[in-house]
């Protein structure tokens, strides 16, 4: 796939290269997290794929919830108002917990969901996203564990979407 909503695209990672950053980072999740259980939380609908590969490489004991969220809607930029579609539906109070996002882009929505995680009181949390666009405005928001780190673009593949397209591609590319 060259193009996608009549724009071209750029391959920007790899499916190899994602490969070989999730089992590196799933080794740092393993140290990070001492004890056996870990509830993984995936963002829906663009961490998807990412929570799939970390929790198939992690040796632990694993319970995965989602919490779906929206505040792109069919834009390519945020709308800057966090919409809660579906919470989680575990009790994670006291609980190891990791939040895995596909993208921190501005941080608004990751910022709110990385707090409204936190009043539900893990004993211990952090967060994981495949990528981290280089900006500014997002250099205050806190992520333990990151993927893949790329120049301002609007990305598809690997789960990320536009519209609902492109969540199919096994890479990460960026739209032109």
């Amino acid at each position: 796939m060259d193009y996608i909503n009549g724009k071209k695209l750029k391959l920007l990672v790899t499916e190899e290269e994602i490969k070989s950053r999730i089992k590196t980072i799933s080794r740092e999740i393993e140290r990070f997290f001492p004890e056996e259980e870990l509830i993984v939380v995936g963002l829906l609908k663009g961490a998807f794929v990412f929570t799939a590969d970390i929790i198939r490489e992690l040796r632990k004991d694993i319970r995965v919830d989602f919490l779906w969220v929206s505040s792109y809607g069919s834009s390519m930029k945020s709308s800057g108002i966090i919409k809660i579609i579906k919470d989680i539906d575990m009790d994670i109070k006291g609980k190891q917990v990791l939040l895995i996002d596909d993208v921190l882009d501005s941080g608004l929505t990751l910022k709110e969901i990385q707090e409204f995680i936190k009043r539900k009181n893990p004993s211990k949390f952090a967060t994981a996203v495949a990528v981290r666009k280089k900006k500014k405005d997002n250099e205050d928001v806190k992520v333990e564990f990151v993927g893949f780190e790329v120049p301002d673009y609007f990305l598809v593949g690997y789960g990320m979407d536009w519209d609902e397209k492109g969540r199919h591609l096994s890479g990460i590319y960026a739209v032109e």
